[in-house]
């Protein structure tokens, strides 16, 4: 592809696909297939309605796992692009990291591990692979989406080593022992544009709420540079607009400090390939050292005075009621689920054996849902005064 670095993904070298299938039509690469087929999977439009860190009915502007994995999307092809890495497999991966959360955030996801914790638990990075792998059914010659190797090592960001043995090669990075292997450079930057996304946007989706203030965030270097910044040039405008730029100049720091850091990186590593960039110790995609303390100070601060906020915490509690009651519901009796639902724990009990295949497929089903879905379903079966349909 013409302007593409040596080391970045080339679709014309694709480790290829787990079923072949011809080539696409000449106007579209192997990932700009993979991108499109994510955007069109049932999984994908799910994201709409999932929670970010605010459920969805809590208000109309808040970010949700939809307009959190496109903001991801927007910053990583920015970056891609200054590289001349491969945009359209940055976007792949941007779009396709978060299919497999569950509803209501981290709450869920922790609570559906530990109801699977007997039966290989619940990783939501591994859960995104399975989806991509299996759980959509859209083609009639193979289950899943059948993405490109390269689409799938960006998707799955982590695992652990016990489920990192049934993945084959894909599944080797996370073997090695000591120190983690890196995956392409369009992996590593996706998983970088997540968290520069998600702090920032965190911290705007608090303010909005008012669960964190201006004069908290003040005390941390990364957000008081550029609001006294705005807060010298621009005194007169709204405080909203004065949040919105000192967010927009937040994000434009990190994404200049990535770029001019990695390309230094880059040019003194000079990598010839990507598998020279597979075989390195370290990741090569990075913040500056002063820059990713300052950003950690902001992550830091959004664990301790965001996520575990009362109002945050009690949202979260809510949410462990009400998976871990459809998970115990639909385990002890699986003609309770849709018959779709109940045709996967028939196909998983064969395939993983009892009760770990019914596991399996309950966790499917509900990781699935979305927000306002686990809540009509949780109202269906525990809700004495709601119509059952």
């Amino acid at each position: 592809m013409p302007n593409l670095a040596p080391y970045a993904a080339c679709p014309e070298f694709s480790l290829g696909r787990k079923i072949n299938e011809p080539p696409p039509a000449s106007y579209r690469t192997e990932y700009q297939r993979d991108r499109d087929r994510i955007i069109h999977s049932n999984a994908f439009r799910r994201l709409e309605y999932k929670t970010q860190v605010f459920v969805n009915s809590e208000g109309d502007l808040f970010r949700t796992r939809l307009t959190h994995t496109l903001e991801v999307s927007q910053i990583s092809r920015t970056i891609a692009r200054a590289l001349r890495l491969n945009e359209d497999l940055t976007e792949a991966i941007s779009l396709g990291h978060d299919l497999g959360h569950a509803p209501f955030g981290h709450a869920g996801q922790d609570i559906l591990n530990h109801c699977m914790k007997s039966y290989g638990g619940f990783e939501h990075n591994l859960q995104s692979l399975r989806i991509v792998d299996e759980l959509e059914e859209k083609y009639p010659l193979f289950r899943g989406l059948n993405l490109t190797y390269e689409t799938r090592e960006g998707i799955l960001k982590y695992c652990s080593p016990k489920q990192a043995k049934s993945l084959g090669q894909l599944g080797t990075r996370f073997l090695h022992e000591g120190q983690l292997t890196p995956p392409s450079l369009e992996a590593q930057l996706a998983d970088l544009c997540d968290e520069i996304a998600y702090v920032t946007h965190d911290i705007d989706d608090g303010l909005r709420a008012k669960l964190i203030t201006i004069r908290q965030l003040r005390d941390y270097r990364l957000f008081d540079e550029h609001f006294s910044y705005v807060l010298k040039h621009w005194s007169t405008v709204s405080q909203r607009r004065m949040i919105y730029e000192t967010i927009r100049r937040l994000i434009g720091e990190q994404v200049t400090n990535v770029i001019e850091t990695s390309r230094a990186q880059l040019d003194a590593v000079q990598p010839k390939n990507i598998e020279e960039i597979r075989m390195l110790e370290e990741p090569l995609i990075t913040f500056s050292a002063m820059l990713y303390e300052k950003h950690l100070e902001l992550k830091q601060f959004l664990q301790t005075q965001l996520y575990q906020h009362y109002r945050v915490r009690r949202m979260g509690f809510r949410a462990h009621q009400m998976i871990r009651r459809l998970f115990e519901a639909f385990f002890s009796d699986p003609t309770l689920l849709p018959l779709e639902a109940q045709v996967e724990v028939q196909r998983l009990q064969g395939q993983l054996g009892g009760d770990a295949g019914r596991a399996r497929a309950v966790a499917d089903y509900i990781a699935g849902m979305t927000d306002r879905y686990a809540i009509l379903e949780y109202e269906k079966l525990f809700e004495l005064t709601t119509t059952v349909v």
